[in-house]
């Protein structure tokens, strides 16, 4: 391990869904760059192994926490769970007689012509009608039933659910049941409880109780991956001063900072994204530019943004099918990324939305992923192996395989016929991924009314470059 230095480090830390970058400024100012894959057998933990890397501290051993200032960090653990619907079992807890009233939601209809309509899953495993009702004028017409609640959450808890959502009819003005029916759940030993009043105080109660939700089904993922960042930079020694451990603050989906024990589900959908809108703007307004379209393409999808001098919120948004109420940067995401995986599926192109991921990602990774976005900018020459960091193979330390993927390119050339080659078939692909792209930022652009050639296009993400 290095010597201690005087001063301590600093990092900024990005953690996508395929690579986690890092920004570390060392004791005497210099800036010092790295990228490790997010997912990989070798390390628990991507930041962790980032951070352990730079420091030069031998596998295995406690990093120096002593040594770290702070750690800023975007991450995508909420979002990748919300997509993949991997987060905790929950139950809904709900005034009687609205126990469908989340899954009927405001009946809005995505395609109005389409003939087979296709509701989104809800993420609840489990729905409890409370036995109580408050009117809007806080006149209480049945008080709450603790003994029935008791009872029917004690069922959901024996069958293994410890996440609770609660959600009451004109809580947000009257709270007093939600907040007893908190203590109850608490009492039985659920570990994530999440009321509406304190997640999403609005009067309208689809919208409150789909953040809720959505609040108490990503949070205990969320804590998780919180937690074993934070009790891999701090010691777990009581004689240890707090004052020399790492201030640890997350970047929340609307642009700012939380501290490590505030960080919660609801902040945490667009936590990876927003950063890069923050520093876009930033970095626009040293360069001169007051009107930019932000492009920002990472490994598994890609955020388009809009700035004419002032960020863009938005209140109420729909990610991957969930409504959820809360301040974000506003951000058009589409599932076209460097690692989108590329179909032929007997008579037309593919691309995506299927990610490959960092395992076992591209075929170039040397982990046996399929033929990806990024794969066809190797076959054309736009990713030079010698310019891209060796990470890959089983030691992590080999660069990309171009063999592999001229090999799986000409096969599917063969496959499809016609006289193609390798480059002509990955460059087929590649164009559909660029239309992809390009209708996100006219979706956020054009079909608003904004006049593209008054702006700058900021390129950003580990795959902007080599796309705009």
């Amino acid at each position: 391990m290095a010597r201690p230095v005087q001063g301590k480090w600093q990092f900024w830390i990005d953690r996508g869904g395929t690579f986690t970058d890092l920004v570390a400024r060392a004791p005497d100012g210099s800036l010092h760059t790295r990228k490790v894959l997010s997912v990989h057998p070798d390390y628990p933990d991507a930041a962790i192994e980032g951070i352990r890397l730079t420091l030069q501290v031998p596998s295995g051993q406690p990093l120096p926490h002593e040594r770290i200032l702070a750690v800023k960090m975007g991450t995508t653990v909420a979002t990748n769970a919300l997509l993949e619907r991997k987060g905790d079992a929950t139950v809904l807890v709900i005034t009687q007689g609205f126990a469908d009233q989340l899954e009927i939601g405001t009946q809005a209809r995505p395609d109005i012509f389409a003939r087979h309509v296709i509701k989104p899953a809800m993420l609840y495993a489990r729905v409890i009608e409370a036995h109580e009702r408050v009117h809007a004028t806080g006149e209480i017409e049945r008080k709450l039933d603790l003994v029935a609640l008791n009872r029917d959450l004690q069922t959901a808890f024996a069958e293994g659910i410890r996440a609770a959502a609660i959600v009451f009819l004109h809580s947000y003005a009257y709270p007093e049941h939600e907040q007893a029916a908190a203590d109850v759940a608490r009492k039985i030993g659920f570990t994530q409880v999440s009321v509406s009043h304190q997640v999403s105080g609005l009067i309208r109660i689809v919208p409150r109780g789909d953040t809720t939700v959505a609040d108490a089904y990503l949070s205990p993922v969320l804590n998780r991956y919180v937690n074993q960042v934070t009790s891999a930079l701090t010691s777990s020694s009581p004689q240890t001063s707090k004052e020399n451990e790492p201030r640890i603050q997350f970047m929340a989906s609307s642009g700012g900072l939380k501290a490590a024990h505030a960080f919660r589900g609801r902040d945490a959908i667009l936590s990876g994204p927003a950063g890069g809108i923050v520093a876009m703007i930033k970095t626009a307004k040293i360069a001169g530019f007051d009107r930019v379209i932000g492009f920002d393409m990472g490994g598994t999808s890609t955020d388009v943004s809009h700035y004419a001098g002032t960020a863009e919120q938005t209140f109420e948004t729909t990610v991957a099918g969930v409504r959820l109420a809360v301040p974000m940067l506003k951000i058009h995401t589409v599932a076209a990324g460097g690692g989108s995986i590329l179909f032929y599926d007997g008579t037309r192109f593919r691309v995506g939305p299927q990610s490959a991921g960092a395992n076992p990602g591209p075929k170039a990774y040397r982990r046996g992923g399929p033929l990806t976005v990024t794969d066809a900018n190797v076959m054309l020459g736009k990713l030079a192996p010698g310019n891209f960091p060796k990470i890959f193979g089983p030691s992590a330390n080999q660069p990309i395989d171009t063999e592999a993927v001229e090999t799986a390119f000409t096969q599917l050339a063969d496959e499809i016929g016609g006289g193609r080659t390798a480059e002509q078939v990955a460059d087929g692909f590649l164009q559909i991924a660029v239309q992809n792209m390009a209708s996100a930022i006219r979706t956020i652009s054009v079909a608003r009314g904004y006049d593209v050639t008054r702006y700058t296009l900021a390129c950003f993400g580990s795959a902007g470059g080599q796309t705009a």
